[in-house]
């Protein structure tokens, strides 16, 4: 079981990094007179494809656990805050952290610890007025039991399509968009506080892979640099994109026979991912994050 979750979590995410280049490479376009490149009109079409994906918070949590890592609640936003979240913006990437912390917590079987994010979620998706969007009772019962990992990346995926799709009604975007870039830091500041403490291949290549998620949400941001609070975001993030700098990423493609029926043998593509990260951009990486996160909690 342990093994069949850790090779679907890193199926899901190489899978969402070729849509997430793709989907983006999209967007740009180079004007052939000027030479210069342009971005294309944010259609909601696009948007919704590039948030889609984007690996989901959870699957990060349940692949920390997965390795037999212990719970830390120090790597955690507090779950004290929530009162000083008093505008659009503070409560959009702080629900996106909260919503990490409360699945982290939950799949630890952090009862309190839960609760207490649980509730500050609420106040917040309350406050931006998209609460009704979120399952709360459903998803605190999913997240107890890593048995029920498929009907719990269903279940938090369709409260984001849900979103997602009552923000674009409303012409808010740029929130669906604050609320996964506040999550996805979160994420990322987990899984480098864990593996300083605790070194793992395997969450160190996840850690490297995001320089092609950390591209995307610096595009999508880029459509919204007009507003104060996401142009400020947009400097922080360009400062971990260049500490990313020095991380390559190899996409290798090989041929594997499969087998199918009436015994007749085909070849298909396999994709493996090569991450190449020192562990002084790794030091790097780690220190951005956490600053830009505790930023985005003040």
């Amino acid at each position: 079981m342990r093994n069949f979750i850790i090779c679907t979590t890193l199926a899901i995410f190489l899978f969402a990094c070729g849509e997430s280049e793709k989907t983006g490479k999209d967007l740009l376009k180079e004007d052939k007179k000027t030479g210069k490149t342009t971005k294309a009109a944010l259609t909601k079409e696009v948007l919704t494809d590039i948030i889609n994906s984007i690996p989901l918070s959870l699957e990060v949590s349940f692949l920390i656990m997965d390795l037999n890592i212990p719970y830390d609640k120090k790597a955690l936003s507090s779950a004290d805050d929530v009162s000083k979240f008093n505008n659009n913006y503070k409560q959009a990437v702080n629900l996106g952290i909260y919503s990490t912390d409360l699945g982290y917590a939950n799949i630890y079987s952090q009862t309190q610890d839960a609760l207490n994010y649980l509730t500050g979620v609420k106040m917040m998706a309350d406050g931006l007025q998209i609460g009704q969007h979120f399952d709360f009772q459903t998803i605190k019962k999913l997240a107890s039991s890593k048995n029920n990992i498929d009907s719990l990346l269903l279940v938090t995926n369709k409260n984001l399509e849900d979103i997602n799709k009552h923000l674009q009604e409303k012409g808010r975007p740029d929130l669906t968009i604050l609320i996964l870039t506040g999550g996805w830091i979160e994420s990322l500041h987990l899984t480098c506080e864990v593996t300083k403490k605790k070194p793992n291949p395997l969450l160190k290549s996840r850690i490297g892979d995001q320089k092609i998620i950390l591209d995307q949400l610096l595009l999508l941001l880029s459509f919204y640099d007009d507003n104060a609070n996401i142009k400020s975001l947009i400097e922080q993030m360009n400062r971990l994109q260049k500490m990313y700098e020095n991380v390559k990423i190899t996409i290798k493609t090989k041929d594997v026979p499969i087998k199918t029926s009436g015994d007749i043998i085909e070849a298909g593509g396999e994709s493996e991912s090569i991450i190449e990260i020192t562990p002084k951009d790794l030091e790097n990486i780690t220190n951005v994050t956490k600053e830009i996160r505790n930023k985005m909690a003040e």
